[in-house]
């Protein structure tokens, strides 16, 4: 997701899968903070309750056939398996994080929401080796959870509470594992897939493409292969009036599921070409040339001044020539051309910070980078040495991406 003048970050996938989207850090995105792991808060947004009041409701459902006499408790240990199923999916989120921050690269948060969790990490791996191994941590361990819950088994008796919790954790974790090995993004196994092609092609941009146009295949066998397989399974049923319920449910489900798959593929392919384009946004080429005036210089001098040099920019110095304030374009524009001559520019400038000096070789997502972290409408670009280069208008930026985002592929 994202807006003017930045890049768009991985979207979440299905259950348990890591991503990032363009959020301000400080942003929960209408989630509940439940705590930080190495320094990166969790949040559970609240689609999360809808879809664990849902496997409560389910899951109660299969227990008053499997422990009648349960009664009304049965729901109470549902939810339990409710929490605990998404507290795997939380540990299938902290091994993607763990192997981000491995190889240094931040991750903005977790959140659990519906139909699973996202690791919102900032930026993409640099090999197709990281790149592997960081989408395969995460099923890897859904398997690992799996084997233990197995192991579980082993030690209680089948027809028990625990039997019956172990059981499905180790069978939802299976799945949670199984599906995101599919080989198609924004699925774990579709960055695995990735991997592979950008190492054997040696251009990273082949991988996106071939990996999303699998996932958009898997999506369109989800969406025909669920609901056959769950008419398959009904015609050796016993005939009762739930199958077309229970046929009506998987339909929906899988075209939730596909409509998931099929848009994060797209948001995939449409994100890695636009990395691709983003070197074109350079500091230097989108830097607006400027003219230094005292801070007591008429507006309306300072700007027959910069139409003499064909400069589109104004920089406040000091006596010694040093750089102290940008003068806003906006605040230009308010001020009627009558009044100018008796306005100083000191009262339309916005005082420099050390974020507000962008250096002129800064270019794609690293210029990008550095905007964000000091967001203002001027920046003062200069050179290696300090010298001014010019004045970058934020507004010229966000023109340059949004050419980027519509040029044709």
């Amino acid at each position: 997701m994202s807006d003017s003048g930045r890049p768009p970050s991985r979207k979440s996938d299905a259950p348990g899968q890591d991503g990032e989207t363009d959020k301000p850090s400080g942003n929960p995105g209408g989630g509940i903070l439940m705590g930080r792991f190495f320094g990166v808060p969790i949040y559970v947004a609240p689609s999360w309750f809808l879809v664990a009041a849902l496997i409560t409701w389910v899951f109660g459902g299969q227990l008053d056939t499997v422990l009648p006499e349960l009664g009304k408790v049965r729901y109470l240990v549902s939810l339990f398996f409710a929490v605990a199923f998404y507290a795997s999916v939380l540990v299938h989120e902290l091994a993607h994080t763990v192997a981000a921050l491995r190889f240094d690269l931040p991750v903005r948060r977790i959140q659990l929401q519906f139909f699973g969790g996202v690791s919102e990490i900032e930026k993409e791996s640099d090999t197709p080796g990281r790149e592997f191994v960081l989408a395969f941590v995460g099923p890897l361990l859904s398997l690992v959870l799996a084997a233990v819950f197995f192991g579980g088994m082993q030690l209680v008796e089948s027809g028990t509470v625990p039997g019956v919790l172990l059981a499905g954790l180790m069978i939802s974790n299976l799945i949670v594992a199984i599906f995101n090995f599919l080989p198609g993004l924004p699925l774990d196994g579709g960055r695995m897939l990735r991997a592979v092609v950008w190492k054997v092609s040696g251009k990273p941009m082949t991988g996106t493409v071939a990996a999303a146009w699998v996932g958009r295949g898997l999506a369109i066998a989800v969406l025909i292969g669920l609901p056959l397989l769950s008419y398959a399974g009904g015609i050796g049923g016993d005939g009762n009036d739930s199958s077309g319920v229970d046929s009506l449910t998987d339909a929906l489900l899988a075209a939730i599921l596909a409509a998931i798959i099929w848009t994060g593929a797209g948001n995939s392919l449409r994100m890695a070409r636009l990395r691709e384009r983003l070197p074109a946004l350079q500091a230097r080429t989108l830097t607006r040339r400027a003219v230094p005036v005292g801070s007591d210089t008429p507006l309306s001098e300072a700007l027959r001044r910069a139409t003499e040099a064909g400069a589109r920019a104004l920089v406040v110095v000091d006596g010694r020539g040093e750089p102290t304030a940008l003068v806003r374009e906006t605040a230009i524009v308010s001020i009627p051309e009558h009044r100018r001559p008796w306005v100083a520019v000191s009262g339309l400038a916005q005082d420099l910070t050390a974020g507000m000096r962008v250096s002129a070789d800064l270019s794609g997502e690293e210029l990008l980078d550095v905007l964000r972290a000091t967001p203002a409408t001027e920046y003062l670009v200069t050179e290696a040495t300090g010298e001014i280069y010019g004045v970058l208008s934020t507004a010229d930026v966000e023109r340059a991406f949004l050419a980027a985002m519509s040029r044709p592929s």
